[in-house]
């Protein structure tokens, strides 16, 4: 199925540049090749980029199959105070002297160049290495992350918590140095060369996330936030046109309106993913223009599914979602609207 069926002219364009770059950026199918992985880790002083500092960071090139193929590790001084020491260990003695993150950043930055940079909870590490990148006036060459605590929940483990050290238990892989950054790193990457093989054997996709950098026209580069998917994805337009209510016995159709319900097996971020990426619309409200709702519960007493059920919205599985996804037809372009009298034509006011 064509995802870009039913639009044209300057729609298509549009549509085809939408769709481009949801399904290269916001999430891929586990099978498809990649460009390797930067796996993250830093220790901090707190928990504020900008106010608080790293104090040992860790990054290591892997490679697409999961081995890994260069180590950076240092750690760092801060110019600050440690923080918790009895957390990460390091004292100040033991950083005095240490380079700053401006002295290793030519290192850390050849790491990152070029690949998706993971961690284990990816918007912490990544909002510390940018805060650390802009005080030394250094741009990270980050198009994409993912956070293995994502993968994870994907991946049916049967674990009681995503903490780094259960998930290092169930992949037996051996955790000598908890919260020390080198230590951390080789633990994520060797429980993610498991996890990338479980996730192509079980057909999910990798939660990759953009992320951007702007540059200013005094020439400095600031980082982006990394945003929630949800909320992002509630405010990016269609380029369809909405078809109405999804029928039971018939094929979702692009444009459609799709709510979330929280009672579902499968992550919030993947069936987003895949909403986008099936060129339907992804809505965080259920109302009377609502297609459908995803929801396990058929008879829910609360949350979106009872809502649409009020509203007569049809609700379905998220395995059914799943399954429809294979079968999605094309819908109908929004045409950009243009006033040919402004082209030098004439009109008349009555």
């Amino acid at each position: 199925m064509c995802p870009t069926r039913g639009l044209s002219g300057r729609a298509l364009s549009v549509g085809r540049a939408i769709l481009t770059f949801v399904s290269h950026i916001w999430g891929r199918p586990a099978a498809d090749p990649g460009a390797g992985w930067a796996v993250v880790d830093v220790e901090t002083t707190g928990f504020r980029p900008g106010q608080a500092r790293i104090v040992s960071v860790a990054a290591l090139a892997v490679g697409d199959d999961g081995n890994v193929e260069r180590t950076v590790s240092t750690l760092l001084d801060p110019g600050v105070d440690p923080g918790p020491t009895h957390v990460h260990g390091l004292t100040a003695e033991m950083l005095a002297g240490q380079p700053t993150f401006a002295d290793v950043a030519a290192e850390i930055v050849d790491v990152l160049r070029g690949r998706t940079l993971v961690a284990h909870n990816v918007g912490f590490d990544y909002s510390f290495l940018a805060a650390e990148a802009e005080l030394a006036a250094v741009e990270l060459p980050i198009d994409s992350v993912m956070c293995t605590v994502e993968l994870s929940r994907r991946l049916d483990l049967e674990v009681e918590n995503m903490r780094l050290e259960t998930l290092a238990s169930h992949w037996g892989v051996s955790q000598m140095k908890p919260h020390d950054a080198l230590d951390d790193a080789l633990v994520l990457a060797q429980i993610l060369k498991p996890a990338l093989v479980r996730a192509r054997e079980r057909k999910v996709w990798l939660p990759l996330r953009p992320v951007q950098r702007r540059r200013w026209p005094s020439g400095l580069v600031t980082h982006e936030e990394l945003r929630p998917l949800k909320m992002i994805a509630s405010r990016l337009p269609c380029p369809y046109l909405n078809p109405g209510r999804f029928v039971r016995g018939r094929p979702l159709v692009q444009g459609m309106r799709v709510g979330l319900s929280a009672e579902v097996n499968r992550t919030h971020e993947e069936l987003v993913e895949r909403i986008l990426h099936a060129g339907l619309a992804y809505s965080d409200a259920v109302d009377p223009e609502t297609s459908v709702v995803i929801c396990n519960d058929p008879k829910p007493e609360q949350g979106k599914g009872y809502q649409a059920n009020e509203l007569g919205v049809p609700v379905v599985s998220d395995t059914e979602f799943m399954d429809h996804l294979d079968s999605v037809i094309g819908g109908t372009g929004i045409e950009e609207f243009t006033d040919h009298t402004i082209d030098g034509g004439q009109f008349a006011l009555f």
